[in-house]
């Protein structure tokens, strides 16, 4: 079973926090934004995409990861993790949330 880094991590930050977030990591560390959305900006994150999503009902911030895969069910087996897809719609995507035991939040998709 291969699995490898994917192209996006997500920072789900709660909505009294996202501005300065934002900001922080545009003004203060200087990364270029690649994309800004209504709740989310990415920004060029070497040759990854570091975005810091709004999220309405959030006490503190989360990181999620993206892991690429030729079969996420195999994977999500493989892993011997929870499948969590009630966390976000998978619009569009081949995949499956998960988490790993100390609770990281994990994408694995088909690239």
């Amino acid at each position: 079973m291969k699995i490898r880094p994917g192209k996006n991590i997500a920072i789900k930050v709660p909505r009294h926090k996202w501005q300065e977030t934002v900001a922080f990591y545009r003004d203060k560390v200087g990364l270029k934004v690649a994309r800004e959305l209504t709740n989310s900006v990415g920004f060029v994150f070497g040759e990854m995409t570091l975005w810091v999503d709004r999220v309405e009902r959030q006490s503190q911030a989360d990181v999620w990861l993206e892991l690429f895969t030729e079969d996420p069910a195999r994977a999500l087996d493989h892993l011997e993790s929870p499948q969590r897809d009630e966390l976000e719609p998978l619009d569009g995507v081949t995949g499956h949330w998960t988490s790993d035991p100390a609770g990281v939040v994990l994408l694995l998709r088909n690239e």
